[in-house]
């Protein structure tokens, strides 16, 4: 409300100016340059944060960081628990071997919880940027409802110069982030289209994240088996970008789009292969299924 601030000071909105510019995390964390869009020309940047999907994705990163710090945790006890025996029944080669196995283990783990600590840390100051950022847009407001000053001014003026400072930190500490969300493998299992698969058919399938591109092409056999010229690939996953996926039928030189669907990438942070069924016209007919595992 812009009554709460109307009785304020010049000192008071100054030092509330400053106090919003203290938190800045680029001198104090090495980063990534900001975020470059796609869509814009080469050189130009856009400072663009979107906390929700970053909270959304930092929260699947997480779960998905634990479920793999339980597996191992588990294999760990489970190796420990075999060592045990084998040191009472002195097969020493044996023992040694399974020795390796636990400190490989081990030093994994340390890994892992070393990546869970920096990904918490990162979200942390993302989320303390954000709500200074959101106490200056809350402050220029009440200051552009009061009457103009020469003191209101200068206080709009550094206050717009704090909310560029949060909104770059939150920029640079999403291109952090994206240091840490590892790698999706990709797995093309075919097309499922009952009927409307037919042996001679020609396809092609073109997968986009980001600048990142998968363009394969397949075949249906005469057994109703299907042929891929690749079947592989590796997509580095990004805060912003979903999955674009285009399917099309080849008939000669001509080409029909069958269907273009998104694809959001927040349930691939799992320890498991998931088999993803996708379909690609609006009722179904045709669908593409691919095995992700991260």
């Amino acid at each position: 409300r812009s009554c709460s601030f109307t009785g304020f000071s010049t000192v008071q909105s100054r030092k509330l100016a400053k106090s919003l510019s203290r938190g800045s995390v680029r001198s104090r964390m090495s980063l990534k340059p900001p975020k470059v869009y796609n869509s814009l020309q080469k050189g130009a940047v856009i400072w663009d944060p979107k906390p929700l999907q970053v909270k959304k994705i930092f929260e699947a990163l997480k779960k998905g960081l634990n479920e793999y710090l339980e597996a191992h945790q588990a294999e760990l006890d489970y190796l420990s628990g075999r060592h045990k025996d084998t040191k009472r029944n002195s097969r020493l080669a044996f023992y040694y071997d399974l020795d390796k196995q636990i400190r490989s283990v081990e030093r994994y783990i340390r890994k892992l919880e070393f990546h869970i600590s920096k990904v918490e840390e990162l979200y942390e100051a993302y989320c303390i940027q954000c709500r200074l950022r959101d106490g200056a847009t809350n402050m220029k407001h009440a200051f552009s409802l009061s009457p103009s000053t020469k003191a209101s001014r200068e206080s709009l003026v550094e206050l717009y110069k704090n909310f560029q400072e949060c909104t770059e930190d939150m920029c640079f500490i999403e291109g952090a982030l994206e240091v840490h969300l590892g790698e999706f493998h990709l797995k093309m299992k075919g097309l499922v289209g009952f009927a409307r698969l037919c042996p001679g058919d020609q396809y092609e399938v073109f997968v986009r994240l980001g600048r990142q591109k998968w363009r394969l092409k397949g075949k249906i056999e005469t057994d109703d088996s299907q042929t891929w010229d690749e079947e592989e690939k590796i997509f580095i996953p990004n805060l912003h970008e979903k999955f674009e996926i285009k399917v099309t039928e080849l008939r000669g030189l001509a080409t029909i789009l069958v269907g273009v669907v998104t694809c959001d990438s927040i349930n691939f942070f799992t320890t498991k292969p998931q088999a993803i069924i996708v379909d690609i016209t609006e009722l179904g007919t045709i669908k593409l299924q691919l095995e992700v595992l991260w």
